[in-house]
């Protein structure tokens, strides 16, 4: 972070004009998002436009405690350094008057900041979606986490179609949750994620550049030299022992990364959710670790994931042929355990009502599992409809076996772990789908696999949970129950609520004093749940889980 009287970190942290740091990214450069003025002027002195923030003087103190309640809600950018840090960040702490404070890290690097290389803004929890109104921030940003920004092809019109809004409403709602447009974050997101692989792991310069998303390896150094005035092989430490290229996949290499979270954190029952449905050949719980088997863009691997409470993250193990898909990777990580909520939000809007309130004390930090693929979570719904956790998991190995690929043994993190799941473009063009089941639930199976073909951003969000339900409805034995578990853990609709399921009414019935609940009951109820009704239908189920044997979907 540095402070103002005592120099600098080092030779390359000395004390210089935020005004004259660039912030040339990627394919795009900052001056190129004409829509607006620049927000150095804006930010000055504290002057935040529309963005939320905690009074400036709160945010300052909690820099001064190094209050870890606000690690990825605000950052801080400090004048007399050109540097912006996490509120956590070890430094001597700055004068109040050198200090400025930001939605993003996004806002602060379009200010005209360059990341602090003492608490890594990379690493902090990502917690910016949960600023978005009515989820629409929310939504372009998990869709900007799979690259919905990069390449020339892609723009910010095409991003607000997506979500259903309007290009200029899009950005107006970036700038006021966020503190800068689409781009910007977009942009961002790049430099972030390639510092955190120069610091975190042992690949090649030219293999992060790709990975990130850069144009070249060209566009890569000139991005670094002029953010941070040194070329990007100088960040990393000199212990580090780099690996030859890899460009072709032919040498299977692991890329550990760590993934952050804001605690409190139920990995126990998470993890119990997950193993409760683990698919034989493809996933696997072992010593508190998950471990399953990826396809991506017709590339075959394997990743594991392992909790570090004492670093409040996880650690992602990630064996996979083409570097360019680890951020699609970590981005599906992330959705599949819910690292990026704000638990303690959720949690205290839920408590209102007083018996649900009871379970949260039971399980603080218990979060809504995601799905590794949306089609895959929309096969499995319709696997478990109206049958067992542990017959639908039956199916499901059945149908792996009869229709999955097998993953290459360089690829296997697991002995166990041997294919990966179908994907819609095999079971669409499939003869057979091969399983004993009732010819209606196979026609949906085949139904699910076209629809996904001919719009494969049939899982990705858009709209509200209204809309989602809508468009998923339209699909041939798609009702309204599978409809909202899809949009639970494949779209991960925060709203979407199953209030038919079994297992969620005898939860309910069960914080009611066993009185019998009715869907419709229960609905007028979530009304207050909202916009976090998959939060409260997570510890209905915990609660019925814990009462019996489970009838909670596969």
């Amino acid at each position: 972070m540095g402070a103002q009287t005592n120099g600098s970190f080092g030779e390359h942290e000395r004390q210089h004009s935020r005004d004259n740091v660039r912030t040339t990214i990627g394919h795009q450069s900052l001056k190129n998002d004409h829509v607006r003025k620049s927000l150095v002027e804006r930010y000055r002195h504290g002057k935040m436009g529309l963005m939320e923030l905690p009074d400036r003087t709160v945010c300052y103190r909690a820099l001064q405690g190094r209050d870890a309640r606000f690690d990825g809600l605000i950052f801080v950018g400090v004048s007399s350094t050109g540097v912006y840090c996490r509120p956590i960040c070890p430094a001597r702490t700055p004068k109040f008057e050198y200090c400025s404070f930001y939605a993003s890290a996004a806002a602060a690097q379009e200010a005209g900041f360059r990341p602090c290389l003492r608490c890594r803004p990379e690493t902090a929890p990502h917690l910016a979606s949960w600023r978005g109104t009515f989820n629409t921030v929310s939504r372009a940003l998990a869709l900007i986490e799979e690259g919905a920004l990069d390449g020339f092809e892609n723009n910010v019109e095409k991003l607000a179609a997506r979500v259903g809004v309007g290009e200029r409403q899009l950005r107006r709602l970036f700038l006021q949750h966020l503190g800068a447009s689409p781009i910007s974050v977009a942009q961002t997101r790049r430099v972030l994620f390639a510092k955190q692989l120069i610091h975190d792991t042992h690949m090649s310069m030219a293999e992060i550049a790709s990975a990130a998303g850069f144009s070249s390896p060209r566009r890569f150094n000139e991005t670094f030299l002029e953010l941070f005035r040194r070329p990007p092989r100088t960040l990393r430490k000199r212990n580090a022992r780099i690996e030859g290229e890899n460009e072709q996949g032919a040498k299977a290499k692991k890329v550990v990364l760590q993934l952050r979270y804001r605690p409190p954190y139920d990995w126990n029952s998470i993890l119990a959710f997950l193993e409760a449905r683990a698919i034989a050949g493809v996933e696997i719980i072992e010593d508190g670790r998950y471990l399953r088997t990826i396809e991506l863009e017709g590339a075959i691997g394997s990743i594991e994931v392992a909790h570090i409470p004492k670093q409040q993250g996880v650690e992602v193990a990630i064996l996979f042929p083409k570097v360019k898909s680890l951020p699609a990777i970590v981005a599906r990580v992330r959705r599949l355990f819910d690292l990026g909520a704000n638990i303690d939000t959720i949690d205290q809007h839920l408590s209102a009502d007083l018996a649900l309130a009871s379970l949260i004390r039971q399980r603080p930090g218990l979060r809504a599992p995601g799905g590794w693929d949306g089609f895959e979570i929309a096969i499995r719904a319709v696997l478990g409809q109206q049958i067992s956790v542990a017959a639908a998991r039956q199916l499901a190995g059945q149908l792996v076996e009869a229709h999955g690929l097998l993953v290459p043994k360089e690829f296997r993190n697991h002995p166990s772990l041997s294919h990966v799941f179908p994907d819609a473009r095999r079971l669409a063009s499939a003869f057979s789908i091969r399983l004993r089941m009732p010819a209606a639930r196979l026609a949906t199976l085949k139904a699910i696999s076209e629809a996904t073909v001919a719009d494969p951003g049939l899982f990705h969000p858009l709209g509200g949970i209204e809309e989602t339900v809508a468009r998923l409805k339209t699909i041939r034995g798609i009702g309204e129950w599978t409809a909202q578990y899809i949009a639970l853990r494949a779209v991960r609709e925060s709203d979407a609520f199953p209030a038919t399921d079994v297992g969620l009414l005898r939860g309910a019935a069960s914080i009611d004093g066993g009185m019998k609940v009715s869907p419709e009951t229960l609905l007028v109820r979530a009304e207050s749940w909202r916009p976090w009704r998959a939060y409260a239908a997570q510890h209905l189920w915990a609660a019925d889980a814990a009462t019996s044997k489970s009838s909670a979907p596969a």
